[in-house]
């Protein structure tokens, strides 16, 4: 009788992770190119906020002639992401919404190709800048 499959599986069992993974983000793959934009969406409280809407109207192309208007809302923990932006294109705005509360988040793809935004929202829309 051999113990090797024994003493794998309980080396492999010891290298799983302790603590459960993160909830899967919610994730719109535009298929227009390689860039994208992660957020994290919270209330005034720092609360995350769940089902806020984000949405952009991306225009791209020969003379920006082509359109896409797409939409993703955020899971549980107040996150989201849209993936596969074009790299030329004129600058995004992102609307996010829950409720009454809003603001804005712009993104030069030409610049920042891989946007990451902390987004608090208020009452009144601000226009907030995003980090790589």
């Amino acid at each position: 009788m051999s113990f090797a499959p024994v003493v794998l599986a309980i080396f492999a069992l010891a290298q799983q992770p302790a603590e459960p993974p993160a909830p899967d983000m919610a994730v719109l793959e535009a298929g227009l190119g390689d860039c994208s934009a992660d957020f994290t969406v919270k209330d005034a409280g720092g609360a995350p906020v769940y089902g806020a809407s984000i949405s952009v109207s991306v225009r791209y192309g020969f003379m920006n002639l082509r359109r896409a208007d797409l939409e993703v809302g955020t899971n549980a923990a107040g996150r989201a992401r849209i993936e596969g932006l074009p790299a030329k294109a004129k600058p995004l705005t992102y609307t996010i919404r829950k409720d009454p509360k809003g603001a804005i988040v712009q993104q030069d793809v030409n610049t920042l190709c891989r946007g990451v935004y902390d987004v608090s929202l208020k009452d009144d829309l601000k226009i907030e800048k995003g980090s790589e």
